[in-house]
């Protein structure tokens, strides 16, 4: 089985750039708290790579 990786929203996306907000809508956070889990590979890890500021990351 491929590693997950475990996303976790802990910042607002109020007052980003529209751009980081697409970005955290296609990784699939719309609340602050939430949490969803992602296969691991390079696509995933760009998009976290432009919303670092807002997320947390753990592999799972």
């Amino acid at each position: 089985m491929a590693n997950m990786l475990k996303i976790t929203l802990v910042r607002s996306t109020i007052g980003s750039k529209p751009q980081h907000r697409k970005t955290i809508e296609a990784l699939g956070l719309k609340k602050i708290r939430q949490t969803v889990e992602k296969k691991d590979n390079p696509q995933m890890r760009g998009m976290i790579e432009k919303v670092r500021h807002l997320v947390e990351v753990e592999e799972i």
